[in-house]
């Protein structure tokens, strides 16, 4: 935007003048006032003419300085700027190549709808040129030029010229294609522009030793946008990586974070790598904390991420956050946080002796932080709780009263915690309550002798002297005090009859708090209608509270991990709450992984013994043989594969207003996930998309999800979505779990669902008798689990029959003293077997179940609800 601050007709004419001088060096030195003038706000677009004759020079500097005053001026004057076109398409001809690239950039930076298409030529050379220089400039101008219009830059192939430079020989220019690619698909999330692979992985990996910093950024932030195919790709790429951490750039350094952080997912937490690696990230992120005080906090709250989802990293580094006396205060709470994430019972009496020290300080916010960080170190370190209560009650004899009130609110959460332990300190509290003035601290003071009323024998009287300004006090002391006295007249109905009256008076009839007076009638009713229920409601057992509560939820700390380096890691939000028209934000998550050794054996020939269940699936998995006998439903009930009942997998009150029910179910072959979507907002819902991430079985959507009308308030639709197991595969845990994303035009939801294993009993799954034999007499006695099927009144034919109908097939029968054996195979869809032996004995509802597997360990994979 130019500012239009006058310039005389004088000075105007005196410009144009200079302007079109033969004289290069007057030349010169007026286009240099022009630049002066536009900078300091003067408006000289009437000059734009004379400034664009000037272009044609061979001057470098006098060039650059005509296409500045281009780029500032051609929006305003768009029908001057097609003058320059012909000198654009000259200058990317030109022998230098710094014309070259300084021609290109321009073009980039001009927004000007009506001359872009006259630039693609140009563009289309310099994508090509000889020299790296141009071509990096030119895959930058890509971007801004697709910025400007999309769909030109895509028919004219722009996008596939920018692929191909991530296999340049430059590692400038396949940074800067990375950059420009990157930039467009953040624009574009479906677009799926960066489409890596391990080959277009290696390339940039050995670009990345050799281009500049910015350059790195731009490749590493690409590199945790990849999804490994197994361990040890993820391993390789780390190791790649790891170099980075020593980088002077801290940028480099917590971008190189982040991809370790992420791959590290897929890494076997037994591999000796990941010790080294977990090692190998402390000192950098340490050597970040010397930095400049802006930077530390940086450095500080990306921390603050790491030691939430590894807090291994960094457990033996606690001095480090220590803080140091000139320390901004913004630096000295954020390492004071951090240190309580890392407190442990190694440590504890070295943290408590510090935040001791710290509660003696000057600066009042930081001192009651040091006082509530003792009371979360108790809290959190069970053994370290009696000498955080001492430590609490020292300060509370230095009598400065926000250090005690900062003490009682955290003593009262260490009441929560540790119930009748430490209760002898509350005399000591109680002599304190005259100083009491913040509404927290009078609230927690009153919530402790409500509480421990029998234990405090003036109790009455300390309730009663808050209860005189009781209109006064805050909506949270006022809460706080109902509460106590209903709890104090519970206790000591006789002598309280009068208090509990007045204050329920005071909060129904005098009182225009809605909530205060809700809680006010709902304790009056109980009171006179069922004390005994009212005993029950108020002094229920309440929950212990947990040091965890002010973690980051794990699906968002996942989400914040894959952004380590950006804003969101400062903010400790995702992008899409703080960035305008967020709707092209894309959700990143971490990959889920770990332990993926021992991949199940596919299933062999009929010819030969068949691979059966290795013991690296005997993880519980819900739905199990219980569910597939349907022990309700008796032999009435309909043959079939068994399905479970809808449940909901997706709240509404966690996917604003969307509310996702659901189950598995296996029809002519296929697997169908059956979905209840129901619109519980006020807004319609359209533009319906699900994604599954890797899972045991490789389930994948085998279609896109059929929501074909807009989904209004209070409306409700079932889709059945079909689906194929040749995705990718990942072990889970339990292995039968399915991570689920679903796209609306509101945002992007996760749940977590889990499949009857049944689902993937395959309709091939009988084995040729001779073949079932040989297998189970080769199965060891050792390696055979038994366990049993309880209140099931099927006969044996009945039993095979129902499960015949999912895919559980009976080889062979046979009857030993009044007991029948039935001998079972299953196929799942990934090619392995199981054996069973089921047992049945007449007049028993419960059966036998035996299971065995030819591997050298064994396998409990068909126990009940574990199938």
């Amino acid at each position: 935007m130019v500012c239009s601050v006058s310039i005389c007709a004088g000075e105007i004419f005196e410009l144009k003048a200079e302007l079109n001088s033969d004289k290069k060096e007057k030349k010169k030195e007026a286009v240099k006032k022009v630049i002066a003038s536009m900078t300091v706000g003067k408006d000289v677009s009437a000059l734009f003419p004379d400034v664009v004759n000037c272009m044609q020079t061979d001057n470098l500097e006098l060039k650059k300085l005509v296409y500045l005053y281009l780029m500032n001026y051609a929006k305003s004057q768009p029908d001057m700027a097609i003058m320059a076109v012909n000198t654009f398409v000259k200058d990317c001809e030109d022998a230098n190549p710094l014309i070259r690239a300084l021609a290109v950039r321009t073009m980039g930076c001009i927004r000007v709808d009506k001359i872009t298409e006259y630039l693609c030529e140009p563009l289309r050379k310099c994508l090509k040129d000889e020299d790296p220089y141009v071509r990096k400039t030119a895959a930058v101008c890509v971007a801004k030029l697709h910025d400007i219009n999309a769909q030109l830059v895509e028919d004219q192939g722009f996008l596939d010229t920018l692929k191909d430079l991530i296999s340049d020989s430059n590692p400038m220019v396949v940074a800067n294609a990375v950059a420009a690619l990157s930039e467009i698909a953040e624009s574009h999330p479906n677009s799926n522009l960066l489409d890596l692979n391990p080959q277009s992985i290696n390339k940039l990996l050995t670009a990345l030793n050799e281009c500049t910093e910015w350059g790195q950024i731009f490749i590493l932030d690409c590199l945790a946008n990849y999804t490994p195919r197994d361990d040890r790709e993820s391993q390789s790429i780390c190791e790649r990586v790891t170099p980075r951490l020593s980088h002077a750039n801290s940028a480099v350094v917590l971008s190189a974070v982040k991809v370790l952080m992420k791959f590290m997912e897929m890494l076997p937490k037994d591999l000796d790598y990941y010790g080294t690696l977990l090692k190998k990230l402390a000192p950098p992120l340490v050597t970040l904390l010397s930095a400049e005080p802006e930077l530390q906090y940086v450095a500080l709250r990306n921390i603050n991420l790491i030691v939430q989802k590894r807090p291994e990293i960094l457990k033996h580094e606690m001095k480090v956050f220590f803080v140091k006396y000139n320390d901004p205060i913004y630096v000295k709470l954020e390492k004071l946080d951090i240190m309580i994430r890392l407190a442990s019972q190694a440590n504890i009496a070295q943290v408590l002796a510090e935040l001791k020290e710290y509660a003696t300080e000057v600066d009042v916010d930081f001192v009651r932080k040091a006082v509530r960080a003792i009371g979360r170190c108790a809290i959190k370190v069970e053994q370290s709780a009696e000498r955080c209560v001492s430590t609490l009650l020292d300060l509370i004899q230095t009598k400065v009263n926000y250090v005690v009130q900062e003490a009682i609110v955290v003593i009262k959460d260490i009441f929560r915690k540790y119930p009748n332990k430490y209760e002898s300190v509350i005399a000591t509290l109680c002599e304190n309550l005259d100083s009491l003035d913040e509404p927290e601290a009078r609230a927690a003071m009153i919530w402790i002798v409500g509480e421990y009323a029998e234990r405090i024998d003036n109790a009455d009287e300390l309730l009663e002297s808050f209860l005189e300004g009781f209109h006064d006090e805050s909506t949270q002391v006022q809460l706080q005090l109902l509460t106590a006295i209903v709890k104090l007249f519970l206790k000591k109905p006789t002598e309280t009859q009068e208090l509990v009256q007045q204050v329920l008076s005071l909060a129904t009839q005098d009182s225009d708090n809605p909530d205060l007076r809700d809680r006010g009638y709902i304790y009056w009713r109980l009171l006179s209608t069922d004390p005994v229920a009212a005993k029950e409601v108020v002094l229920a057992e309440k929950p212990l509270i947990s040091e965890e509560t002010d973690l980051i939820e794990p699906t968002l700390l996942e989400e914040l991990i894959c952004h380590i380096g950006t804003l969101a890691s400062v903010y400790h939000k995702p992008p899409s709450a703080f960035v305008e028209g967020s709707r092209g934000v894309m959700h990143k998550r971490l990959p889920l992984g770990g332990d993926i050794g021992g991949s199940p054996a596919m299933g062999a020939g009929f010819g030969a013994a068949p691979a059966v269940m290795p013991a690296s699936l005997n993880a519980p998995v819900g739905g199990g043989l219980g569910d597939l006998f349907d022990l309700g439903g008796g032999v009435g009930m309909p043959m079939g594969a068994y399905i479970p009942p809808k449940t909901v997998w997706l709240p509404a009150m966690k996917a604003k207003g969307l509310e996702i029910s659901g189950t598995f179910a296996r029809r002519a072959g296929v697997i169908q996930m059956e979905l209840i979507l129901t619109n519980k907002a006020m807004s319609v819902m359209t533009d319906f998309a699900i994604q599954f991430n890797r899972n045991s079985f490789g389930l994948a959507p085998a279609g896109p999800l059929q929501v074909l009308t807009p989904l209004g308030p209070n409306q409700t639709i079932e889709v059945s979505l079909p689906l194929s197991t040749v995705g990718p595969v990942m072990k889970m845990d339990p292995l039968n779990n399915l991570q689920v994303a679903v796209k609306n035009n509101i945002d992007v939801f996760y749940f977590s669902c889990q499949y009857p294993i049944s689902m993937l009993f395959v309709e091939d799954g009988k084995m040729e008798r001779q073949v079932f034999l040989a297998t189970w007499k080769d199965i060891p006695n050792d390696n055979e689990s038994q366990f049993q099927i309880k209140d099931c009144h099927l006969n044996s034919d009945a039993a095979s029959s129902k499960l015949q109908g999912s895919n559980i097939f009976t080889i062979a029968k046979r009857t030993v003293e009044g007991q029948d054996m039935l001998y079972m195979s299953i196929k799942l869809s990934n090619g392995i077997w199981v054996l069973a032996e089921l047992r049945v004995q007449a007049g028993n509802p419960n059966y036998t179940v035996s299971t065995g597997t030819g591997e050298g360990r064994r396998t409990t994979l068909l126990k009940e609800r574990e199938i």
